[in-house]
């Protein structure tokens, strides 16, 4: 059954369309949904990977998405696109933007529980972080929470932008992003909204049904630790910015 949902996601990201339920081949529990995602990845020639993205970390979000706490997704090198990145529009389906907290490892995390003092001595630098995702599902309620972690949880491209000089010092809870479209401000959060800190989402991560099937996190994988904001959907060819008061900004522009 796993082979089977890893293969209907994929087709349907090949077709760009919606991805419907998956009936008998949909995994019944988030365990399972992370067994899929690693099907998925090795189809992709994405194991080990980039590095993850964590979707919900923010109880908005949570409560967006009609979850319960947050789910985590690998992250593809294919995904991967510079600060500054220019992309088609029309290369995705219902885009949206996300403003994030994104890291780079510099040591390995072992699959486990962690602390977040044992996370933030596994970090090597902080970026103020775009993720790129794409509403891929007709009605999330149906489709399930598993097959939504077997779909990588809307990840669809990712970027970050210049390291955090003296990240050490910053106090990345306090920190305000705003997510602007095209100069406008269309939402805002602090990275204390990420479980009550960035790195709380970090040491999440390390003890995730995603960790365990992909063998822990990996030095120089990076990490999109959740969004501050709701996704904003775009409506076509735009600038974003991710802009944070105490980390910088990140940016990409739609064409």
């Amino acid at each position: 059954m796993q082979d089977a949902a890893a293969d209907a996601i994929l087709a349907a990201r090949r077709a760009k369309r919606v991805l419907e339920p998956l009936g008998a081949a949909a995994p019944a529990d988030p365990a399972a949904g992370y067994a899929v995602q690693r099907r998925v990845a090795e189809r992709l020639g994405a194991v080990p990977p980039a590095g993850f993205k964590i979707g919900a970390t923010t109880r908005q979000m949570q409560e967006y998405l009609g979850l319960s706490g947050p789910a985590a997704g690998f992250v593809p090198r294919e995904s991967l696109r510079p600060d500054g990145a220019t992309l088609r529009f029309a290369d995705f389906l219902n885009v949206g933007v996300e403003c994030e907290v994104g890291i780079r490892l510099g040591r390995d995390l072992p699959h486990g529980p962690c602390t977040r003092e044992q996370a933030a001595d596994a970090v090597a630098s902080v970026h103020p972080a775009i993720e790129v995702v794409e509403k891929r599902y007709p009605d999330l309620a149906a489709l399930g929470t598993p097959t939504l972690i077997a779909d990588q949880v809307f990840h669809a491209a990712g970027l970050l932008g210049e390291p955090v000089p003296d990240w050490r010092a910053v106090d990345l809870g306090a920190a305000r992003g705003e997510l602007r479209v095209d100069a406008t401000a269309k939402a805002a959060g602090h990275g204390r909204d990420l479980l009550g800190h960035p790195f709380e989402a970090l040491a999440w991560l390390a003890g995730s049904g995603a960790a365990a099937e992909f063998g822990g996190l990996r030095a120089g994988q990076m990490v999109w630790l959740g969004s501050v904001t709701p996704p904003i959907w775009l409506d076509g060819p735009c600038e974003v910015e991710a802009a944070f008061d105490l980390l910088g900004t990140a940016r990409l522009r739609f064409v």
